[in-house]
């Protein structure tokens, strides 16, 4: 291990039955589809409305998705489909291809700087499906210096733990000049990201969106697609961390981001660059999918003069709330309709650094969103007052299907995994440094050794700095208080975007200060809580969680902000291991491979977990 640094940002299924796909009169409008975007009618439902589907409020198998019915899809599911238990099969197979390759790139004008990016662009691009599709992706890695991994972000990989792209927990990395094919099943519908999980890596550019088409909780008539938001910065990612890690040692925040992009662009401070450029309709309704693909900087967006109608928080459908700013945690993503209700124009669509998380920035991200007819030019528009919320997530968040989370045993079986700053020692030269972790445990996984190859050895001697821990066996509730305190453990309490693999969890609470289960658990929200893949921990504060062991497998559980989980802010839990499908010769190939570089003595050392 070698360590350096670090501060100042980081760190359902059971349920109730399936619904009988009963849609709310006030959100399910029978009738015709209306108009369908020509070039994604393969991305749609393609059955017409039956006559059934007039007079009832169930959707049937001949329910058709269109800009006047978006709660249905087709075959019976809908919006109101507990996707945790039920989904499509299509027999379709979506394929891809990415290339990871050393390149450069100027998303702002400043100038080229050294990029990591899939198939030569920043975003990677959008692989989508169907719910119910099936989705293969070939990676290849064509980079010099560098292994590497894909992590499919918020996709449940039911069944599937070998497909999670975690180098040194469901697989080893994949060597410069190796390729392998990652097969998953889009059980879940609506936005989300691929990313790297070598080190800090995706923060040069390897990201891309992932858009799994299905019903929504409201009506649209364009769907925009893909938006992501993300910081950016002139030196690498690599360096960016070495410098993190060094200002972590004076208990200094890392330095603020160069730039905020929005789809891959943007202008720079001198005025060069570009912004991203939409246009909309007098009256239309445009469905906007954000994702943060940031490294450090939790990012508010906002178009001025324009409410954002939130249907939908990472994957989970929800009931429809009206914002004018939305805040995204790193990896958070908001399907948000836009109405363009105002007058023919030019409005800034803005992108901000939150402030009140711990990060401070001060450059901002902008695009720009015309009507038809509008005058050239920039928006002279003015933006709305900025929130006085907190780094929290945004609320209240109603999922569309209601689940319950059982309470009965919250107290005897709740446990607690602290976030704290920890000094460790380094053991190959006796220097002690601080870095971020978990029940004052950083994590650091090997390469060569992923916690999937003890799981198929049967050996249980995993090591300490592994941070794994067992849970229950299948179909049961597991519940967590993630604190993170002030004082000697925390002494720069900050929010922290934490996210799991392999589940949603259920967010039953969280707040400011100490969490006491035997006085506040009867404040906590077990009735149809809200979930969703990432959450924020506030600083200094608690967030209580609980999900069901239903999906056997080795589960990273993180800190988003990129430092901070490569500081070691992370935990494993190891659930239901008897069951987990393990990993087959092609598998073992991949690491025989990277074992084969990696002893070459050629490669870059591991700086940091891994993660």
């Amino acid at each position: 291990m070698h360590f350096s640094q670090l501060v100042a940002s980081c760190l359902l299924g059971l349920a109730t039955s399936s619904l009988a796909e009963i849609i709310p009169a006030d959100h399910y409008l029978w009738g015709p589809g209306g108009a369908v975007n020509n070039a994604k009618l393969e991305k749609r439902a393609t059955t017409t409305t039956s006559s059934a589907s007039t007079t009832s409020r169930v959707a049937d198998s001949a329910c058709t998705n269109g800009a006047l019915t978006r709660s249905c899809w087709s075959s019976g599911y809908s919006v109101a489909t507990d996707f945790d238990s039920k989904w499509p099969t299509t027999g379709q197979t979506r394929s891809y291809t990415l290339t990871a390759t050393n390149t450069t790139c100027n998303p702002d004008g400043n100038g080229d700087r050294i990029c990591l990016l899939y198939n030569n662009q920043y975003p990677g691009p959008t692989i989508w499906g169907n719910w119910g599709d099936t989705i293969s992706v070939t990676v290849k890695n064509e980079m010099q210096d560098n292994g590497t991994s894909i992590h499919w972000h918020g996709i449940r990989q039911l069944n599937s733990n070998t497909q999670d792209g975690v180098n040194g927990i469901t697989e080893c990395p994949l060597a410069p000049g190796d390729s392998k094919t990652y097969t998953f099943k889009a059980t879940q519908f609506g936005t989300s990201w691929y990313h790297s999980h070598f080190s800090a890596q995706y923060g040069d550019g390897l990201v891309g969106p992932i858009v799994i088409y299905g019903p929504s909780s409201s009506n649209y008539d364009v769907d925009l697609g893909p938006f992501t938001v993300s910081d950016w910065y002139y030196k690498t990612a690599f360096q960016m961390e070495a410098i993190s890690n060094v200002l972590l040692q004076q208990a200094s925040p890392p330095p603020p981001a160069d730039n905020i992009l929005v789809n891959g662009t943007g202008k720079n401070t001198a005025g060069a660059g570009s912004y991203t450029k939409y246009t909309m309709t007098k009256n239309k309704k445009y469905l906007l999918r954000l994702i943060n693909t940031s490294v450090d900087n939790n990012i508010r967006v906002s178009l001025d003069g324009h409410n954002l109608t939130v249907i939908a928080g990472d994957f989970v459908p929800v009931k429809p709330i009206t914002k004018q700013w939305v805040l995204l945690g790193i990896g958070q993503r908001y399907e948000v309709i836009i109405t363009a209700n105002q007058a023919v124009g030019n409005y800034w669509f803005r992108a901000e650094v939150a402030a009140d998380c711990a990060s401070a920035n001060n450059n901002f991200g902008r695009a720009i969103f015309s009507y038809t007819g509008a005058a050239s030019g920039d928006p002279t528009t003015t933006a709305y007052d900025t929130p006085t919320t907190g780094c929290v997530d945004e609320s209240p968040l109603v999922p569309w299907v209601t689940n319950t989370v059982p309470s009965t045993n919250f107290i005897s079986q709740a446990k607690e995994l602290d976030v704290n700053i920890n000094v460790e020692q380094i053991t190959t030269n006796n220097q002690s440094i601080v870095v971020w972790g978990i029940n004052m445990t950083a994590i650091d996984i090997d390469w060569e050794k992923p916690t999937l190859e003890y799981i198929k050895t049967q050996n249980t001697s995993y090591p300490s700095a592994y941070n794994l821990v067992e849970i229950p066996n299948g179909q049961t509730w597991t519940y967590w208080i993630i604190q993170e305190t002030g004082g000697a453990n925390t002494p720069i309490p900050i929010p922290h975007p934490i996210h799991l693999h392999g589940h949603d969890f259920y967010i039953l609470g969280s707040g400011s200060g100490v969490f006491d289960p035997s006085s506040q658990a009867s404040s906590l929200a077990f009735n149809n809580p809200y979930r969703r893949d990432v959450t924020f921990l506030p600083g200094g504060g608690w967030v209580v969680i609980a999900f069901p062991t239903d999906n056997p497998g080795a589960w990273l559980m993180h800190c988003h902000i990129a430092w901070h989980v490569s500081q070691g802010l992370g935990v494993q839990f190891l659930e239901s291991k008897a069951s987990i499908n393990l990993p087959d010769s092609t598998w073992e190939k991949t690491c025989t491979n990277w074992a084969t570089y990696w002893d070459k003595g050629t490669a870059y050392p591991k700086s940091d977990s891994g993660l």
